[in-house]
C-alpha cells in the first residue's frame, strides 16, 4: 500500500538530511502542514532546534492579500516559528528528494480565532464560550473556512491535500493544562456539552422545531446527574436520547449534521475550482457524524460521493475503517492513519501486522502519524514495518 508521512516544514527547514531521511523510510508522499494549529513540538533530529513552539493556528505560508483584503475573519500568518514560505521551502526540498507533497490543512480548529473574535465560538448550554472551536454553522466562518481550505490546500506544486477539522468541534480538545477529566463525560456527554447556543445555532434549532431556551435547560437538566456523579454519560447515540429525549436529540443532530456537510460541499468544491485536474482531496474522518474533533464526523456515504476519500484514525484498531468500506466507490482512498510515535501512545514495531489488518478492513493506504515527532529508534522500526508490509 501507498504510504505517506506526516511532517511541518520546521522538520525539514535548516536540516539538510532531513528530506532524504523522510524518502529512506519506505514512503511515496508526505503530507506536509500548510495550515496548522497551535502547537509545541519536539524536534529530535533538526540541528539548531529541539522544541518548535507555534503559538498560534497560521498558515505557514504567506496568505494572498487580495483573496483576504478587508475580510474580518482571516488567517494569522505564522511567526519565528515558520518564517517566510515556510511551506514552500520544505515542499520544493521535499520534492527534489523524489517525495509526493501533499498539503495538510487544519480548519475548524483557531484558538487566536476565537480569542479575537470572540462571536465566532461555539457556545455550549451553560454559556461557556469555545475559543478552539469555531461554530460552523455561522455564514461568516463558513466563508473563511471556505476560502482558507481552498487558498492553504493548492499551494504550487502540491498532488493533493487532507483537510482537518472540517466539521464541527466540541468541548474535547489537547488543551495546555487540561483539567476537564474530573467527571468522565463519555461520548453522550461529550455531545451535550459540544450542543452550540451560539444566535446562529439557536436560531437554526428554531427551524427544526426545537425552542433553543428549552433545550438548553434540557440539556442542563440531562447533564447535573452526571455532574453528580450518580449517573454515568455513556451508550452512544442511544445515551443521547436518553438523557435529551428522542426527538429533540434528533433534532439537534439533524442540525448539526445539515451545517457540516453542506460546508464540506462548499469547501471540497472551493478546492477543486482553485486545483489542476488529478488532484487529490481527502478528509480526516470519523463515521460517526454526531462526533467532534480532528478527524470530523461524517455520514460516510455522503463524504465518499463529495471527496476523493478519507483518513481514518486506526491506532490501536482499524474497526472505524469499516464503515467507509461498506460505501466505498471505485478508486476511493481508505486511508489508515497509524500513529508511529511510541511516546505519543503508536506502535511502529507493529506496522506491519497493523497496516495488514487495515488492508483486511478496507484501507487501500497508510498514513504514518508523525515523521518529524517520531525517535530514530522508532523511525527505523517504520522503515523495517514498511519493508514488510510491501
Amino acid at each position: 500500500m501507498k504510504a505517506s508521512a506526516f511532517v511541518y516544514p520546521w522538520d525539514v527547514n535548516g536540516d539538510p538530511q532531513a528530506p532524504a531521511r523522510l524518502a529512506d523510510l519506505g514512503v511515496a508522499q508526505v503530507t506536509l502542514a500548510a495550515a496548522y494549529h497551535s502547537t509545541r513540538a519536539l524536534t529530535p533530529r533538526h540541528p539548531r532546534h529541539r522544541v518548535v513552539t507555534a503559538e498560534h493556528a497560521a498558515t505557514l505560508y504567506p496568505p494572498d492579500p487580495a483573496r483576504w483584503r478587508g475580510r474580518a475573519l482571516c488567517p494569522y500568518e505564522s511567526g519565528d516559528w515558520a518564517p517566510g514560505d515556510a511551506y514552500g521551502e520544505a515542499a520544493a526540498a521535499l520534492a527534489d528528494a523524489g517525495l509526493d507533497v501533499h498539503t495538510w490543512v487544519v480548519l475548524a480548529h483557531n484558538s487566536r480565532l476565537g480569542a479575537e473574535h470572540p462571536h465566532t465560538s461555539v457556545v455550549n448550554a451553560y454559556g461557556d464560550r469555545y475559543p478552539w472551536a469555531p461554530c460552523i454553522a455561522q455564514p461568516a466562518t463558513r466563508a473563511y473556512l471556505t476560502d482558507l481550505a481552498a487558498e492553504a490546500a493548492v499551494r504550487p506544486g502540491a498532488r493533493g491535500t487532507e483537510l482537518e477539522s472540517l466539521g464541527w468541534y466540541g468541548l474535547a480538545h489537547l488543551h495546555a493544562h487540561d483539567k476537564t477529566g474530573g467527571v468522565p463525560l463519555g461520548d453522550a456527554g461529550q455531545y451535550l456539552m459540544s450542543l452550540c447556543f451560539c444566535p446562529d445555532c439557536r436560531a437554526g434549532y428554531g427551524t427544526r422545531g426545537l425552542d433553543a431556551d428549552e433545550l438548553a435547560t434540557a440539556v442542563r437538566t440531562a447533564l447535573e446527574p452526571v455532574w453528580r456523579g450518580a449517573e454515568p454519560s455513556d451508550g452512544g447515540w442511544a445515551g443521547v436520547e436518553k438523557l435529551l429525549g428522542e426527538a429533540a436529540a434528533n433534532a439537534t443532530r439533524a442540525w448539526r449534521d445539515d451545517r457540516a456537510r453542506t460546508l464540506q460541499e462548499a469547501a471540497v468544491s472551493a478546492v477543486r475550482a482553485a486545483a489542476p485536474d488529478g488532484f487529490q482531496i481527502l478528509l480526516h474522518a470519523d463515521p460517526v457524524s454526531h462526533h467532534c474533533g480532528a478527524n470530523a464526523g461524517v455520514d460516510p456515504a455522503h463524504v465518499l460521493a463529495v471527496a476523493d476519500g478519507v483518513v481514518v484514525p486506526c491506532t490501536g484498531g482499524a474497526g472505524l475503517l469499516t464503515p467507509f468500506a461498506e460505501q466505498a466507490i471505485d478508486g476511493a482512498v481508505l486511508a489508515a492513519n497509524l500513529t508511529v510515535v511510541t511516546g505519543m501512545g503508536g506502535s511502529p514495531r507493529t506496522l506491519a501486522a497493523d497496516a495488514a489488518r487495515a488492508r483486511d478492513l478496507g484501507a487501500t493506504e497508510l498514513r504514518l502519524y508523525h515523521a518529524g515527532l517520531a525517535s530514530d529508534g522508532d523511525l527505523e522500526a517504520v522503515r523495517a514495518g514498511l519493508g514488510a508490509a510491501t
